[in-house]
């Protein structure tokens, strides 16, 4: 695989450095747009109306994530005003991030059009917002990649060794088999590894790399998940893992081993940090074709919906956010399970292309 750079003959550092640099690029990309589409969905909060002291407090914290949330922000909620006057209807003034956009008023008689155009303005808010990220990483991922999948593509992988690989709506992988070492590297999403166990025919460990820390198997089955380039996060199902990170966290330990039934997150901040409640079986639904909640917020549902369907589902009320939901969907079917929260929860829904509104 090559990164378009000149060829300078054969060196035993330009493969790495190319290959990080890849990394670097696919893993940028996949947060630039999570970052995009975050921001819409907060510049359409706050253009509904001034927020409640739990939603301000989320946004203060999201805002103090990362440098870029507040630019992204301010994109989105001039984005929102412009649109709203392309819609024919009273502009937002702009406010600064943190603050309320005002509401805007309809004008009689036509009641139930402003509603229409505001949510159109959305839309199209999310819509553009994500656009050219999202165009870029299509085009990255075959090209940095040896297989990813699709938005609600999800694939099982013969690698050379004889292991297997599932790989989650939306991820990507990318090998780096030698002689001396069996190293894949995940680009985004989730995977879930069945090794083929060292033997007479087999000496090489098993070893993935993701976000600045490698996982090597003791075992034969694991998953591991890439929440964003900073950082991710590794479950045992079956025997042990090493888990390490390349280089020193500010905090936490380096270096772990996790059993059967363990899981822990790892990045540069905190080290390694075992998550005591995290449901493997759970986690891993989505390789026997289902998503599985129970007693978890509508919102945190949404976000899962919103990985494998087409388009974006949004909460616009914060209220019917924080709603509990219990149920198995299946992903064949996500169509139908929206269909299904809405009648249980007795919630309005408004579609339009690319976005469903649940209020």
């Amino acid at each position: 695989m090559t990164n378009g750079l000149p060829n300078i003959g054969p060196s035993d550092v330009s493969i790495p450095i190319t290959r990080t640099r890849e990394t670097a690029v696919i893993s940028h990309d996949l947060r630039e747009q999570d970052i995009r589409e975050q921001a819409a969905d907060w510049a359409i909060r706050l253009s509904a109306g001034a927020l409640d002291a739990e939603q301000a407090q989320a946004l203060a914290r999201w805002q103090a994530e990362d440098p870029r949330h507040g630019p992204a922000l301010q994109f989105a909620q001039r984005t929102w005003a412009d649109l709203a006057r392309l819609g024919e209807m009273p502009a937002p003034a702009y406010a600064p991030a943190g603050q309320a956009l005002p509401r805007a008023r309809p004008q009689q008689p036509a009641r139930r059009r402003p509603r229409l155009r505001w949510a159109a303005s959305a839309a199209a808010v999310l819509l553009l917002a994500g656009l050219g990220v999202e165009q870029g990483k299509q085009l990255l991922l075959p090209l940095l990649a040896d297989h990813a999948t699709a938005k609600g593509e999800i694939r099982q992988v013969q690698l050379p060794d004889g292991s297997r690989v599932e790989l989650d709506t939306r991820s990507a992988i990318d090998l780096a088999f030698s002689d001396t070492e069996r190293r894949v590297r995940l680009l985004g999403g989730d995977a879930y590894f069945t090794v083929a166990p060292l033997g007479p025919n087999e000496s090489r460990p098993f070893v993935v790399e993701s976000a600045g820390g490698t996982t090597r198997a003791l075992g034969t089955q694991f998953l591991v998940s890439q929440d964003d380039e900073q950082g991710a996060w590794v479950g045992v199902t079956e025997h042990s893992v090493a888990v390490a990170l390349e280089r020193a966290p500010d905090r936490g330990p380096r270096e772990q081993v996790l059993r059967e039934g363990q899981s822990a997150r790892y990045d540069a901040r905190g080290g390694i940090q075992p998550l005591a409640a995290r449901d493997l079986q759970r986690a891993t639904s989505w390789r026997r074709g289902v998503l599985v909640f129970e007693r978890v917020p509508l919102e945190q549902v949404a976000e899962q919906l919103n990985r494998y369907r087409p388009g974006r589902v949004l909460i616009t009320d914060s209220a019917l956010a924080r709603r509990e939901v219990s149920g198995v969907f299946r992903l064949d079917i996500l169509d139908e399970a929206l269909d299904t929260l809405t009648h249980e929860l007795k919630v309005s829904r408004l579609d339009l292309p690319g976005v469903t509104f649940l209020y």
